[in-house]
């Protein structure tokens, strides 16, 4: 869990300096691929571990509260940011669990919970949900394949060709469990892990505006 927190916070910072100082260099938003992968599936893994899912989830939704402002300031869009889009997730979960001797009624609100997430919009809407239900349902074995359909689905839906790459994340979830042990010999404070979201960015979107300004077009 250490391994996939370490990563998930790294890709995504490289993935958003990119996005704000270097826009025309694919490399740096190839490497933020990574980031939301690892971060659904530590929503996942979080999910199955904690003793109160009502707690977590009202965690998340403050944070995603918190995030808010810095999230708008730093990339000049009106939509929500991804943190809350993990909220719609985790909620589906609960969702999910409640209404498991009610098939119909879960899945029905699970299926509104994908047309909320493009509709308001959501960051990564749709596609963000997709990909924690393969998480939690689907077979490990099957992750790979199941991210790359979705992937497939995203390129010609949306155009996001770059998302391709993420793939790569799920990849090191299932295939490389010897380099994620080793990795979580690290320890990652809960406390850096729950506000580094809200605080990278609120720094990004300082240094934006007072000391470095985007690059042009």
């Amino acid at each position: 869990m250490i391994a996939i927190q370490l990563l998930a916070m790294l890709t995504m910072l490289i993935d958003h300096i990119g996005a704000i100082w270097f826009p025309e260099d694919p490399v740096w938003r190839i490497i933020g691929r990574f980031a939301l992968p690892f971060y659904v599936y530590a929503i996942v893994i979080g999910y199955f571990r904690t003793r109160d899912s009502a707690k977590y989830l009202t965690r998340l939704g403050l944070l995603a509260v918190i995030s808010q402002a810095p999230y708008m300031l730093a990339f000049h869009v009106i939509e929500l940011n991804v943190v809350a889009t993990l909220f719609v997730c985790l909620l589906t979960f609960i969702v999910l669990d409640r209404y498991k001797h009610k098939p119909a009624w879960g899945y029905a609100l699970a299926a509104i919970n994908l047309v909320l997430l493009e509709a308001l919009p959501f960051d990564y809407g749709a596609y963000a949900l997709l990909l924690a239900l393969i998480y939690r349902y689907a077979q490990p074995q099957l992750f790979v394949i199941m991210h790359l359909a979705l992937n497939v689905a995203s390129v010609f839906y949306k155009g996001w060709v770059l998302q391709l790459f993420s793939l790569l994340a799920t990849v090191c979830i299932v295939y490389l469990p010897d380099f994620m042990r080793s990795v979580d010999r690290i320890r990652v404070p809960r406390s850096l892990w729950r506000s580094f979201y809200p605080l990278h960015l609120a720094i990004l979107a300082l240094v934006h505006y007072a000391f470095i300004p985007p690059a042009g077009p």
